[in-house]
């Protein structure tokens, strides 16, 4: 009875959560295509080429975006792309709000407070576990004694060193594991982001480069379809995508 009320439970909570799909509008240079299901265009530039696509096939609506770019240096002399020209714009009822793009370094910065939260968490658990096991070798026992005044009942209290000694083996053991496996997942996530998120980079003539670009949840709108644009700039090239995400 007990799993099915959990089970209704996030039923109910995951049918609170707006899931939106993106679609791309092609302007002049450019054509939408379909990678394996998923929504994606190319821009062409004099020198350059850009390819956009979701990191995923929808997005949640409250939930940062998260693009995959590529980029090719089409021309003759190297090019620079720099993560701070790039800028992301949400029309707002008429209007241009400016959405914040977050560099490698914001993102690292996020993981690391986040371990540090992690790690408190595994450590106050570890204490918990450690305090448990101190306890575990004591043993209560209830028993009535008849005296001449009647029965009385009694609680008698025995240590047991060596359930003490197993039991805390035990919380050194799952301390142990459980302080390793939150630092390891941190080292993971940091590891990814070095390999995902994009950066700042020279294209030589010829290069291919990319990454992921992660922008601040969009701004809420009265209308189903939220328009915005990814401007990309690379070297004298800026590629516009204009973007419409809506409710599926």
């Amino acid at each position: 009875m007990r799993n099915l009320v959990v089970l209704a439970l996030m039923m109910i909570c995951a049918g609170c959560v707006t899931i939106e799909r993106v679609q791309f509008q092609a302007q002049i240079d450019q054509k939408t295509t379909v990678r394996d299901g998923n929504p994606s265009i190319v821009s062409e530039k004099p020198t350059s080429i850009v390819i956009v696509r979701p990191a995923s096939r929808q997005f949640q609506s409250d939930a940062r975006p998260i693009f995959v770019i590529a980029m090719h240096n089409r021309g003759s002399s190297s090019q620079d792309f720099w993560v701070q020209n790039l800028q992301v714009t949400q029309s707002v009822n008429g209007k241009s709000e400016r959405l914040k793009v977050f560099s490698f370094e914001e993102l690292v910065q996020e993981e690391n407070f986040r371990q540090f939260l992690a790690e408190a968490s595994a450590r106050s658990r570890a204490q918990r576990n450690y305090s448990a096991a101190s306890q575990a070798g004591f043993v209560k026992s209830n028993s009535t004694v008849q005296t001449p005044s009647g029965a009385l009942k009694v609680q008698t209290t025995v240590f047991n060193p060596v359930a003490a000694a197993i039991a805390q083996e035990r919380a050194d053991a799952e301390n142990r594991r459980l302080i390793a496996a939150t630092i390891e997942r941190g080292q993971e996530n940091l590891a990814q982001l070095e390999a995902d998120v994009i950066k700042d980079n020279t294209l030589l003539p010829g290069e291919w480069y990319g990454g992921q670009l992660h922008i601040q949840p969009l701004v809420s709108t009265e209308s189903n379809v939220k328009t915005y644009t990814i401007s990309i700039q690379i070297g004298a090239d800026r590629h516009d995508i204009q973007i419409s995400q809506a409710k599926i």
